[in-house]
């Protein structure tokens, strides 16, 4: 299996995934501005990692483990609607590099206003 296909079944079930959880996840927890930043999967197609980000004054562990505990329902609808042949295995992860990113600007902010 080419390294591009992997790249492109990743880019796909990563437009599906955003879908999917602002769509279709009727769950309590999955509150708030959720955002899947990555997708990365092996090069066999056999296991993705998807890595989300949560804005709002929400619960993010609770986020991820609400995805966690509804893998296999999303497994499957991922391979019906890209038509996979095996549906990957799927972990969500919390990906925390945006929150950071808007800290270190806000920071920057107040140093060029000579606040800090």
């Amino acid at each position: 299996m080419s390294a591009e296909r992997a790249l492109r079944v990743s880019q796909s079930i990563k437009r599906e995934l955003s879908e999917m959880i602002r769509r279709d996840l009727k769950d309590p927890r999955l509150t708030g501005l959720i955002s899947v930043t990555e997708v990365e999967c092996t090069s066999d197609l056999r296991s993705t990692k998807a890595f989300i980000s949560v804005f709002g004054d929400v619960n993010r562990e609770a986020v991820v483990t609400a995805l966690n505990e509804q893998a296999g329902f999303i497994r499957g609808e991922l391979c019906r609607r890209l038509k996979l042949r095996f549906a990957p295995e799927l972990v969500f992860k919390l990906d925390d590099s945006l929150e950071r990113g808007s800290k270190v600007s806000e920071l920057l902010g107040k140093i060029s206003r000579g606040e800090v």
